[in-house]
């Protein structure tokens, strides 16, 4: 099976539902930004503070091409999708499938969060403006699913069916 990458803007669910899909689907689970911290030994939050957020998208793009490409989910930052180079190769090596969410839902989750350098210094209005630059990146996908007001077996259960 072709690996599955989970889109969409932070808050949408990738991280939740990554987990929770590999555990259905009997298949390992590999976050980017988790790789990222792991192999530059920094948080998401002191990259984007010692390097910039250019450097961090560039480690986004290699961590991406290093991964495997069959059998895996792969949960992606929110961002990888700005980079069209990102995009290609998500759709020629796998099924991408965009979470999303309504943008009240996702400011509630993440406005408040430490761990999102970029979130965290945002008002609501700069949160929705930053979304609308990048919603037709995240359009280009195999499939969308909505995870606002589902649980997470819904949701789970969804792109299941719809990986059939």
């Amino acid at each position: 099976m072709k690996a599955i990458y989970l889109t969409g803007f932070m808050g949408a669910g990738k991280t939740t539902i990554g987990e929770e899909l590999a555990k259905q689907l009997q298949l390992p689970v590999i976050d980017t930004d988790q790789q990222i911290e792991r192999n530059l030994n920094k948080s998401i939050r002191e990259i984007f503070e010692q390097h910039g957020e250019q450097y961090f998208r560039n480690q986004e793009t290699r961590i991406l091409k290093e991964l495997p490409t069959t059998d895996t989910i792969i949960t992606t930052g929110g961002g990888i999708v700005i980079n069209s180079e990102n995009r290609d190769w998500m759709k020629n090596n796998g099924q991408v499938v965009l979470l999303n969410a309504d943008l009240d839902t996702i400011y509630e989750r993440v406005h408040k969060d430490p761990n999102r350098p970029i979130a965290s210094k945002k008002n609501k209005a700069e949160l929705i403006d930053l979304y609308q630059s990048r919603v037709e990146f995240y359009k280009d996908c195999t499939f969308i699913v909505e995870t606002a007001h589902k649980n997470i077996d819904e949701i789970v259960n969804e792109i299941s069916e719809r990986l059939k």
